[in-house]
């Protein structure tokens, strides 16, 4: 678990294999119980505000992206992306929320491993064929 909550995202050329926030605004909205659909919308419910708040931390921190890189992905400012991610690791001095958390960094990291694992395959077989 330890190895891979240090592991850093292999670096993968443009485009990125991970242009699309999806997983983690699914992933975020089914921890928050807010409907995944309007993570993305401008809705400044606090739900879904929180919800949107925790997928781009998990963007940021479990998928390896920058902070300017989540912002432009969910098409926020910087300084809003920097916010998000401060108010999330506020709710990890709760230790069931950091629990939670941490377990799903670890499976979004294993999902963008095997990815990018699956990626590096197939760009093999492209080049031996």
């Amino acid at each position: 678990e330890e190895y891979l909550m240090s592991t850093p995202a292999p670096a993968l050329s443009p485009p990125t294999l991970f242009a699309v926030p999806g997983i983690c605004a699914s992933a975020a909205a089914a921890v928050l119980g807010a409907p995944p659909q309007v993570i993305a919308t401008r809705t400044r419910q606090a739900i879904i505000a929180r919800a949107r708040q925790f997928a781009i931390y998990l963007h940021h921190v479990a998928l390896g992206e920058s902070l300017s890189a989540c912002a432009r992905l969910f098409a926020r400012d910087r300084a809003t992306v920097r916010y998000a991610c401060a108010r999330i690791e506020d709710m990890r001095d709760d230790p069931h929320f950091d629990f939670v958390t941490m377990r799903l960094e670890m499976a979004l990291m294993a999902q963008r491993d095997l990815a990018l694992m699956l990626a590096v395959a197939s760009r093999g077989e492209e080049t031996t064929r």
